[in-house]
């Protein structure tokens, strides 16, 4: 039925209506309606100061909107308990810098988290769990070495095993790349395609960067000032009008060969 449709939409996406969100009376988010389905892969992409980093924030609960509201599988975020939003979204940060040193494991295990119960320690369950997430992103060997040890994509994977070890349906990252080297950044597309591809994840990613997010990404958002401008497919998206009006720029876009999808030449 028409009703039961309605119902199950609802229930497997990321919803925002009407979102305006920002710091004390500065909007930075303005009257933002967007959906996030279940098992997109997402790039969310604009200038600097569009409000990217400002709209994960406030999907993960961490600022309240001033006005409309966000729903994730059909529950308001702001009437759910913060142990349930931790159950379905997992956040990937730009690479962490703390006061103290951990190692690769206590690193990855911080992610189970949300499974503890009141003054509970980790299972073994919860160590078997972060085991074979760090074989599965061939970080086995590095188990026992600080994180200040290890290389840059080697932190960012950590990063990534950490929120996969949550085993929620969806991964948020901001700007996780922008910091690493070209080798780490394809490196890490790859992986969160796999990773997306295998478990049927819905990952919503912050880029700078138009071609790796256009060769990866099912679907780009762009966004400019505080605003949805467009939202399809690369093909959709990656067009000089479309860009001249996100980065007030004449670039030029080509196929390329690898992925069939359009990149940008710059002039």
């Amino acid at each position: 039925s028409k009703k039961n449709s309605i119902k199950r939409i609802i229930s497997t996406m990321i919803v925002l209506k009407n979102v305006t969100c920002g710091y004390q009376d500065f909007p930075v988010l303005q009257d933002i309606s967007l959906q996030i389905e279940s098992g997109e892969f997402c790039a969310l992409l604009g200038p600097n100061g569009a409000g990217k980093s400002t709209l994960l924030y406030t999907i993960m609960g961490y600022l309240k909107p001033s006005k409309g509201f966000i729903s994730i599988f059909g529950k308001e975020i702001a009437s759910v308990k913060h142990s349930w939003l931790a159950k379905q979204l997992a956040f990937v940060p730009q690479e962490t810098r703390s006061e103290f040193d951990h190692t690769v494991q206590e690193t990855v295990l911080m992610g189970r988290y949300p499974y503890l119960g009141l003054l509970q320690s980790y299972s073994s369950e919860d160590f078997e769990v972060v085991d074979s997430v760090l074989e599965e992103l061939k970080l086995l060997e590095l188990k026992h070495r600080w994180l200040s040890e290890i290389s840059g994509g080697e932190k960012q994977r950590v990063l990534i095993a950490r929120a996969l070890v949550q085993q929620t349906p969806f991964i948020l990252l901001d700007e996780s790349l922008s910091q690493l080297d070209i080798n780490y950044q394809i490196e890490i597309m790859k992986l969160l395609k796999a990773i997306h591809s295998k478990e049927n994840k819905t990952v919503l990613i912050v880029s700078h960067n138009l071609n790796l997010a256009a060769n990866y990404a099912e679907r780009l958002i762009f966004l400019k000032e505080g605003k949805v401008l467009a939202s399809g497919t690369p093909e959709l998206l990656m067009q000089k009008e479309t860009l001249k009006e996100l980065f007030a720029i004449e670039l030029d876009i080509m196929q390329n060969p690898h992925t069939q999808r359009p990149n940008i030449i710059y002039p």
